[in-house]
């Protein structure tokens, strides 16, 4: 004689595995969350200040944020224009007899597709408020009679914006393309000096807003130096020194951040 179980006797096996199931499926999941909000290494951020820093009155621990200026290329997806980045003050010396100013900060987080990603990074370049404006316009002032969208534009570093259909170039070199609210280019190193080219095997097309593709430095203010940029130790960290008078970062400079890592490997600030 053939027996068969009663149907009511299956289901608590079936809700059994259902529930050893879903911890797996959770844990694939979030991976895969955490796959997607992590910045690859080698991603440049262009972004403004949205405050003053300063090495007389800023303290340790002092949060800031900054704007992302351009839509930022990623893999499968981009960070808008607009996103928030944040970080803080690591610390601050004032320029007193005849010394030096000293300021260090980092940046620990930006703002992507509405969730905080953890990140640190380097700095490529940095520039005053003066310099990001004339980026923006023609050396020879607005022209009435031409659409902005087809201006001629001088970057942060020299290289020259074609708008309305043409290139970004660097001389006779064709560097880059121009964007709605930027420009797109591999970025190069220029001899002489410290910054790198292409980084971490990352061969995206950068966003670099108003620098120029081999942009590498202090622009546009007066005895800055950037002493650390963060791509050594400590890493992250980015330090800057004035000679015999005080760090003074207004708002509305722009910088060039280069991403060392992000998601929770992202280095911890200290």
């Amino acid at each position: 004689m053939t027996f068969t179980l009663p149907a009511r006797r299956l289901i608590p096996a079936r809700i059994k595995s259902a529930k050893l199931i879903s911890p797996i499926i959770l844990v694939l999941f979030s991976s895969a969350l955490l796959a997607q909000q992590a910045i690859p290494s080698g991603t440049i951020i262009p972004v403004h200040l949205n405050s003053t820093l300063d090495s007389r009155k800023a303290k340790p621990g002092q949060v800031f944020t900054a704007r992302v200026m351009q839509d930022v290329p990623l893999q499968d997806s981009k960070i808008r224009a607009g996103s928030k980045v944040v970080g803080h003050v690591v610390s601050a010396k004032r320029a007193e007899n005849g010394t030096d100013g000293r300021f260090s900060l980092r940046f620990d987080a930006i703002d992507v597709s509405k969730r905080r990603t953890p990140i640190s990074t380097n700095l490529r370049a940095i520039a005053s408020m003066m310099e990001v404006e004339d980026a923006q316009v023609p050396a020879a002032g607005p022209d009435r009679g031409t659409s902005q969208a087809a201006w001629t534009t001088v970057q942060v570093g020299g290289e020259v914006v074609y708008r309305g259909g043409g290139p970004v170039a660097n001389g006779l070199q064709d560097v880059g393309i121009p964007t709605a609210n930027g420009v797109l280019a591999h970025v190069s190193s220029a001899p002489g000096t410290k910054c790198a080219g292409e980084a971490d095997d990352n061969d995206l097309l950068q966003a670099l807003w108003v620098f120029s593709s081999d942009a590498c430095g202090a622009y546009g203010f007066s005895d800055l130096e950037i002493a650390n940029s963060g791509r050594s130790d400590p890493i992250g960290e980015i330090v800057f020194t004035s000679s015999k008078r005080d760090v003074h970062l207004p708002s509305g400079s722009g910088m060039l951040l280069r991403v060392n890592s992000s998601g929770p490997d992202a280095t911890p600030h200290q």
